[in-house]
């Protein structure tokens, strides 16, 4: 019998949901017109983090590696939307920052459960 993760007892995923919601209140102080476009973009990626790893849990381990991945690469394009943001002055230089380190915290985490994975 095949074991499964429960996803919300894992740590990556409540650092992703953490995430998303830092990056909902965020959006809140978006400009209007970025509705449709930027902020829209952030959400779309920020909550596609912990949702590749709630819908990877349910399969096997070599599955789960490629929902993690999906994962994973949300997380970078979510850095780099950040900086877009913070260029276009819709966020401070301390927001980016602790967003920008907590990504980096969840990508090492999301990394090291990964190879735990494939062992």
């Amino acid at each position: 019998m095949r074991k499964r993760h429960n996803y919300k007892n894992l740590k990556i995923w409540a650092l992703g949901l953490e995430i998303a919601n830092d990056i909902s209140d965020l959006l809140i102080e978006f400009p209007k017109h970025e509705r449709f476009d930027l902020s829209s973009q952030m959400n779309r990626c920020s909550v596609s983090i912990p949702s590749n790893i709630a819908e990877g849990s349910a399969k096997t381990n070599k599955s789960f590696s490629n929902y993690l991945d999906i994962s994973l690469g949300s997380s970078f394009e979510l850095g780099t939307q950040l900086l877009v943001a913070k260029h276009r002055k819709y966020i401070n230089e301390q927001n980016l920052k602790t967003l920008e380190e907590k990504i980096e915290e969840f990508q090492r985490m999301t990394m090291g459960f990964q190879n735990g994975l494939n062992e």
